[in-house]
């Protein structure tokens, strides 16, 4: 099957988007890990000792691949800087429900009903086959940004080098990842999850 598994990655290198994750599974009792990446017709499965850059390189299908890359935050895909990055925001609503439950913070909410709202509108766009104008997307933003910003009074960074909670974490994430969580906004082809690798 080598060559059948040549021409999908080949196909997902040059796709103009594609999903990616990782999940840790036991090769001979040790820790290995499944790679993958997907789109809507093509599935590409890759396992490796390692988790991190070395494996998505000899894998050959990530690396230098330009288009829009789904992924769930984790560290190494941001070095694939040929990409243009979209974030699952499966992932950010779980995080959100996990500070609602420890915090109490109504900005928590407040950023979970936003994504929500913004998915539904792009669907209902999608099926009009409409798009949203710059000042639409930039509207979007503001939201976004002002809901970041009443976070972020909420829940101000330690200063110095001292482990931050993982609400200041999550909020650093939101602020600087901004564009890579909003991508479904101005882009219809990019969805909301990356539940096509997550699957």
């Amino acid at each position: 099957l080598q060559e059948t598994a040549d021409v999908i990655a080949s196909q997902l290198n040059a796709a103009p988007l594609v999903h990616a994750d990782e999940s840790g599974l036991r090769v001979a009792g040790k820790l290995h890990w499944l790679h993958i990446a997907a789109n809507e017709t093509h599935t590409w499965y890759g396992v490796h000792g390692k988790r991190g850059m070395a494996a998505i390189e000899e894998h050959g299908i990530l690396a230098g691949r330009t288009g829009v890359l789904v992924h769930d935050c984790w560290a190494p895909y941001w070095r694939l800087d040929d990409s243009t990055h979209a974030l699952c925001n499966a992932h950010l609503l779980r995080e959100l429900v996990y500070a609602k439950e420890t915090t109490g913070q109504p900005w928590t909410q407040a950023m979970s009903d936003f994504l929500l709202n913004a998915n539904k509108l792009c669907a209902a766009a999608r099926e009009q086959q409409a798009v949203f104008s710059v000042d639409d997307i930039g509207a979007f933003r503001t939201v976004y940004d002002d809901i970041v910003r009443e976070g972020e009074r909420a829940n101000p960074a330690a200063s110095g080098r001292v482990k931050q909670s993982t609400t200041v974490n999550l909020l650093r994430r939101l602020r600087q990842y901004g564009d890579a969580i909003l991508r479904f906004v101005g882009d219809f082809a990019v969805p909301f999850t990356n539940n096509t690798a997550e699957r």
